[in-house]
């Protein structure tokens, strides 16, 4: 991570106008974080760890350009333009922008999944601002982690996004947050054969957003302080051993005892926060029965504050939970599973090559299958490596600082 960070920005414009493209993952909380103990600086109030998944697969794209020929500071999301006079966006843009600059700055981001539908859009947008910024301003960290720090004040998660592999963001102690920053438990090389599988439920933006959700149950929720003080620190210890030692049982089995309980505080919360639906509930039935059936944990699901599954697995077992998913969940009659399923590999060792023979493929046992379509599409990630510096030919904006028409 300090290795990549440290390379030079690519200068792609000419004169003194100064461009640099980056990516940054998603990340997938295995052991959550839900909660602040300060709303200003985005301190949690317990640490989590999480999974970087592939940022080819689930990440933002973000270009950043300065040029003192531009009139005015821009920012364009998904081609949309967006303030950058937010709190969260001055927290980013003022740790990282030298003292004195009077240069314009033009963002343009784009992410490759769905925004806002619980599945750490904005991580990855928050990871990618500040790493682009980093690389523009060519910002040497003054201590290790400083950076994720920083990121940290766009959105909290967005910290464990700036490191690849098994990453866990630390509590911290100081009333200042210094001491509130990611560290690697693992990199994606230590245990490749991890696996995730997103079943998108619903691509629509959720209803309660995390940050007045978390709000909210820091507020009434009785469950969420006893998790924070008593659970939260075990399971902490117990994941970085499962990690460590590469012991999928044990990863699986915390995996979805915390999720569970982190949906459990949100019904503890008054009035009740509802992320996951009766598809979503579907979902843990199928992969409960599924390791019953195998004697084993093949599979393992978690829930982000939203209705849509990541179910992790090993490589090696992934052929039969793919065949277990689309037996249970086949898609829609007409489906092009080319866009169903991103994985062409993945989708093959199923056995089934169209939304026919996926429901002929028969659900988990004990489980009904669901109507065509339940799901809308399937995502297959390995474990990412985190944010990279992208060639000038992808760069999201043009010579004159607006969005490219690419």
């Amino acid at each position: 991570f300090n290795r990549v960070l440290m390379k030079r920005s690519h200068e792609v414009m000419s004169g003194s106008n100064k461009s640099v493209t980056v990516t940054a993952p998603s990340n997938i909380a295995v052991i959550k974080y839900w909660g602040k103990r300060d709303e200003e600086r985005i301190l949690p109030i317990n640490g989590s760890i999480s999974v970087t998944l592939d940022e080819n697969v689930m990440g933002t794209i973000t270009s950043a350009a300065s040029s003192q020929e531009w009139e005015g500071d821009a920012l364009w999301l998904n081609d949309e333009p967006e303030s950058l006079d937010t709190k969260r966006m001055r927290n980013c843009l003022t740790n990282l922008r030298p003292s004195g600059d009077n240069s314009a700055l033009r963002i343009a981001s784009r992410n490759n999944f769905p925004t806002a539908a619980g599945l750490a859009s904005s991580a990855s947008g928050y990871a990618a601002l500040v790493y682009a910024l980093g690389q523009l301003y060519d910002y040497k960290e003054p201590t290790p982690g400083y950076l994720t720090a920083i990121a940290r004040q766009g959105s909290g998660s967005a910290c464990r996004s700036l490191m690849g592999g098994f990453v866990e963001w630390k509590m911290g102690e100081k009333e200042d947050g210094s001491d509130s920053y990611a560290v690697q438990v693992a990199p994606a090389a230590h245990w490749p054969e991890m696996t995730a599988v997103v079943c998108v439920v619903s691509a629509k933006k959720k209803g309660v957003s995390s940050t007045s959700g978390m709000q909210t149950s820091v507020q009434t929720s009785e469950l969420l302080s006893h998790r924070a003080k008593e659970v939260v620190p075990g399971r902490l210890e117990a994941m970085r051993k499962a990690i460590l030692d590469k012991d999928f049982e044990s990863f699986a089995t915390l995996t979805m005892q915390d999720s569970n309980q982190f949906h459990s505080t949100c019904l503890d919360t008054w009035p009740p926060i509802f992320y996951m639906n009766d598809t979503s509930r579907h979902v843990v039935q199928a992969v409960h029965s599924l390791n019953k059936q195998a004697g084993r944990s093949v599979c393992a699901y978690t829930f982000d504050a939203g209705p849509n599954a990541v179910i992790f697995t090993l490589k090696n077992d992934l052929p039969a939970v793919m065949k277990a998913v689309l037996g249970t969940f086949p898609p829609a009659t007409g489906t092009d599973m080319a866009q169903y399923v991103n994985d062409a590999s993945a989708l093959a060792a199923s056995g089934a090559s169209s939304p026919e023979q996926c429901a002929a493929l028969g659900p988990v046992s004990g489980i009904p299958q669901a109507e065509g379509g339940s799901l809308h599409r399937l995502i297959v990630s390995a474990v990412g490596h985190g944010p990279s510096v992208l060639p000038e030919s992808s760069s999201l904006l043009a010579q004159d600082g607006q969005p490219s028409k690419q």
